[in-house]
């Protein structure tokens, strides 16, 4: 689906209105109800540990990237549409050489902090997948005082109407983001 409103690839929207059946999440449906056919059999997924026991032909709509941190772990055909990690790069012109993703998502925030921090002071970029509750003053205060240019962006509801971005630094850290955003932190011109 990737990562809002206007994200689907053609290849996407032609697997959707092909479809005889789909689950996805409320959000999921919502954002590919255009392209979904009449008499497409749409089921809101509950369990996602039954995804497995789904008919092959099956489609399973998957917000974000599902190779980033979502369902395309789990096997079948992935067809990705635009991510959150492409549509900040875009936003803010960094090359996406020369980023790193670190996934914060359902994960051990500390871990991922200190990895992130780690690929900071080694002049990296990092792109962070976050959660809901994570707060860019964690990161902050683990880069401490450092030299240089270092910024950290928080980017919330990127493809939505009301997108946000807002940049701080380690001494001024943004504000958290809603539930739908990620970070990206380093030094960039």
């Amino acid at each position: 689906m990737g990562c809002g409103p206007g994200m689907l690839t053609e290849e996407a929207i032609l697997a959707i209105r092909a479809a005889t059946e789909i689950h996805g999440s409320r959000r999921a449906i919502e954002l590919a109800r255009a392209h979904i056919s009449e008499g497409c059999r749409v089921a809101e997924i509950g369990d996602y540990g039954t995804l497995k026991d789904l008919p092959a032909d099956a489609v399973v709509l998957s917000t974000g990237d599902p190779m980033l941190a979502g369902l395309g772990r789990q096997g079948g055909e992935v067809i990705p549409g635009i991510s959150s990690l492409q549509v900040a790069a875009a936003r803010l012109g960094i090359p996406l050489a020369r980023v790193v993703v670190v996934d914060a998502h359902a994960k051990d925030r500390a871990e991922a902090v200190d990895r992130t921090a780690g690929e900071i002071r080694r002049g990296r970029v990092v792109f962070l997948l976050t959660d809901p509750g994570f707060n860019p003053a964690t990161l902050a205060a683990a880069l401490g005082h450092h030299p240089g240019r270092i910024r950290i962006t928080v980017c919330d509801r990127l493809g939505y109407p009301d997108e946000k971005i807002t940049t701080g630094t380690p001494e001024h850290p943004p504000p958290p983001g809603s539930s739908l955003s990620c970070i990206m932190a380093g030094e960039w011109d």
